[in-house]
C-alpha cells in the first residue's frame, strides 16, 4: 500500500498584534458622597476631565446609579480606581471594555 503524501500546514513569518484590552473605571452611587466632592475628584484624578464633564458625570452617577469616567489601559484604569477609590468613591470592580 502506498501512503499518501500529507502536508503540514506552513506557519506564516508574520506575527499577529492584537491590542491590549480596555479597561473601565466605573463610579458607583452612594449616600455619603456629595455631588461637589464627586466632581472634584474627577477633575483632580482623570486626565483632561473638565468642570462640565465631571459634573455630566456625577449627575449620571446620581440619576442612573454609575458612570464609567474613564476607559483605557489596565495600569491606568487600576491608578486612577485607587485614587477615587482612597479618596471616598465607591467604585465598582473594573471591568474590561
Amino acid at each position: 500500500m502506498i501512503a499518501s503524501p500529507t502536508t503540514t500546514p506552513s506557519r506564516s513569518s508574520q506575527t499577529v498584534r492584537k491590542p491590549y484590552p480596555n479597561y473601565k473605571v466605573i463610579v458607583l452611587n452612594d449616600d455619603f458622597n456629595t455631588f461637589q466632592h464627586v466632581a472634584n475628584c474627577l477633575m483632580k484624578y482623570l486626565p483632561g476631565m473638565t468642570s462640565d464633564q465631571a459634573w455630566e458625570l456625577t449627575n449620571r452617577v446620581h440619576y442612573e446609579g454609575q458612570a464609567t469616567v474613564w476607559v483605557g489601559p489596565l495600569e491606568q484604569a487600576e491608578l486612577y480606581h485607587t485614587q477615587l477609590s482612597r479618596e471616598g468613591l465607591t467604585m465598582a470592580p473594573l471591568e474590561k471594555a
